[in-house]
């Protein structure tokens, strides 16, 4: 049985004509379940560029997106983490006044907005202090993993950015290859998928399909606990700057292209996600970004 046939089967899809490849014709197609907006690693800082990252430049490529999504009428905006950089050396007061700047640019989106932590984000800062700044829309800081339901689908923020002994990554506090899910997230991630009755898509910034220095060292024990929920969509995640895609066990896991790399704010690279409501993803890349279409 496959995932759609189960989410039909438990009443958590009950459209007769599914999408995106599920034997629905393009005149029989209903509309998606919910259509959103995503960018991810501008790290953004007034600081001269260091190859292909032009750090100045994300501050016009996210207005660009911004336009865009309220153009398009999206229902929210999130972000995959690496929101903002540093100088070096790292400057508090610089750090947090490219925060507030990269922040004021995303508030001009006219919905709900989020933010995923990436290492770089807390690379001279607390999450605290992160998170003192963004808004995460119902969202009561110091949350770094959090839920939340639109359009009928439950989206999972992760929040990896700890070390292999479960501390925070914490103002440098850190090693980028040491990446981890800690335990009680992981608890907290299978109680909220065995208590979703929507589908669920995942939000994480290092990456969660493979192993190396851009993965999350216990990745395995992560996509288990998805794995077996077979509630899960997909997986949505930044970091490797110049994209990937792959499918493990029934799950796409979709990592976006950096807006930073390239100059311009004609060479950013966001993307439209439509979620269909056989359980189908179509992205729409934007700019750099890469369109890709998966089907259940």
């Amino acid at each position: 049985m496959n995932m759609a046939t189960r989410w039909r089967a438990a009443g958590i899809i009950t459209a007769s004509v599914l999408m995106f490849g599920l034997g629905a014709s393009s005149q029989t197609q209903e509309p998606p379940l919910v259509r959103f907006g995503v960018i991810t690693d501008l790290h953004y800082a007034d600081i001269d560029p260091a190859g292909p990252r032009v750090y100045r430049d994300s501050v016009a490529k996210l207005e660009a997106c911004v336009r865009t999504m309220n153009a398009e009428r999206v229902a929210f905006l999130v972000e995959l983490g690496d929101f903002k950089d540093q100088d070096t050396p790292p400057v508090e007061s610089r750090t947090l006044s490219y925060l507030r700047t990269i922040e004021a640019a995303m508030a001009g989106f006219k919905g709900p907005r989020y933010h995923v932590l990436g290492n770089h984000d807390v690379d001279s800062l607390s999450k605290a202090q992160f998170l003192g700044v963004v808004e995460n829309t119902g969202v009561a800081p110091p949350a770094t993993r959090y839920t939340f339901v639109s359009g009928g689908v439950r989206f999972v923020v992760l929040d990896a950015c700890h070390k292999a002994d479960g501390s925070d990554y914490d103002r440098g506090n850190y090693d980028w290859t040491d990446s981890n899910i800690d335990a009680p997230q992981l608890a907290w991630l299978s109680s909220t998928l065995a208590g979703s009755a929507e589908p669920v898509i995942v939000f994480v910034h290092q990456q969660l399909d493979g192993t190396g220095s851009y993965y999350v060292k216990n990745a395995p024990d992560v996509r288990r606990v998805l794995e077996r929920s077979g509630k899960v969509l997909a997986v949505f995640q930044g970091h490797r700057h110049a994209g990937a895609f792959s499918e493990i066990d029934g799950i796409p896991y979709f990592t976006l292209a950096a807006a930073v790399e390239q100059p311009g704010a004609e060479n950013g690279a966001y993307s439209i996600v439509e979620v269909g409501r056989g359980g189908g993803i179509r992205v729409i890349g934007r700019q750099r970004a890469t369109s890709r279409t998966t089907t259940r």
